[in-house]
């Protein structure tokens, strides 16, 4: 008896949008000179959801221990949501957008067959962040929702993922890591409430006002 190639066992994406991910290819060919910059920003750029969860732990020490409990939560959540992420696309295998649309433009050289394509995990950092972040401080989230959508859309231009791929992270990532987020705050509150008067005070609260002003 003869075995199926596990590659065509794979689910195949191209029948969900696969008309809409050549567009933006295209397009992706016709602006040749965007190409690099946005090759280059699409790891790079996670590096912004890190400052933003950064910013929104300075901005905690000023704040309540929950507020400094959800900042400390929040790179948690988006690991939490990440590895779901993994998970998902280990139990769904869509082979990757350029093997089953060879003719389209690709900026990304195709990765090994059994790196399968949904979710998109870049999208899946990006929106974790994006739910992360919405319990501790919304103006950094929607700052990080604009970067997850740009984020969403290098991943289709450069052909590594198709636009369900993004939305799939999206809807996965954002309850998962809010989620997390807010239980993990909770589980955590009494434990980081106790160490912003101990040895890591620095790192957990911010000195009061005039506490180091001269006499």
């Amino acid at each position: 008896m003869t075995h199926a190639h596990p590659v065509r066992l794979a689910f195949d994406g191209s029948v969900v949008d696969g008309g809409l991910y050549t567009h933006v290819t295209g397009f992706a060919r016709e602006t040749p000179w965007l190409n690099t910059p946005l090759h280059l920003w699409t790891n790079a750029g996670l590096g912004v959801f890190f400052v933003l969860m950064l910013i929104g732990w300075w901005g905690a020490r000023r704040r309540d221990s929950r507020a400094m409990t959800l900042a400390l939560a929040s790179p948690i959540a988006v690991g939490i949501a990440f590895v779901v992420a993994e998970v998902a696309k280990k139990l769904i295998t869509e082979v990757r957008p350029c093997y089953s649309v060879p003719h389209a433009y690709l900026v990304d050289p195709c990765p090994v067959r059994t790196d399968y394509a949904f979710p998109s995990g870049h999208s899946t950092v990006a929106f974790a962040t994006v739910g992360a972040l919405w319990v501790l401080d919304r103006r950094l989230s929607v700052i990080a929702a604009l970067f997850a959508l740009f984020e969403g859309f290098t991943r289709v231009y450069l052909g590594d993922h198709y636009p369900h791929d993004v939305i799939g992270a999206a809807v996965l990532a954002l309850p998962v890591a809010w989620l997390a987020a807010r239980s993990l705050a909770r589980l955590a509150d009494p434990l980081v409430g106790r160490l912003r008067t101990g040895a890591l005070q620095p790192l957990l609260a911010a000195a009061p006002a005039g506490a180091h002003a001269t006499r």
